[in-house]
C-alpha cells in the first residue's frame, strides 16, 4: 500500500506528485488496467512473452 506523509510546510501539489510517482513505481496503474476485463489465456501468454522480450533487451 502506498502512502505519503505530508510535511508541515509542504504544499499539497508536491505531496500529490510524490504520491503519483510512488504509485507508478509500484505498478498499481498497470495492474488496474490489466484487471479491468477478463484476459484469455492466449492474451496472457502474449503479454508475458512481450514482457520477457522487453526484459531481455534491457
Amino acid at each position: 500500500m502506498t502512502q505519503v506523509v505530508v510535511g508541515q510546510n509542504e504544499n499539497i501539489e508536491s505531496a500529490l506528485r510524490r504520491f503519483k510517482r510512488q504509485v507508478s513505481k509500484a505498478g498499481i496503474f498497470a495492474d488496474i488496467k490489466r484487471r479491468r476485463h477478463y484476459e484469455t489465456p492466449i492474451e496472457k501468454r502474449k503479454r508475458k512473452a512481450i514482457a520477457r522480450r522487453k526484459k531481455r533487451f534491457r
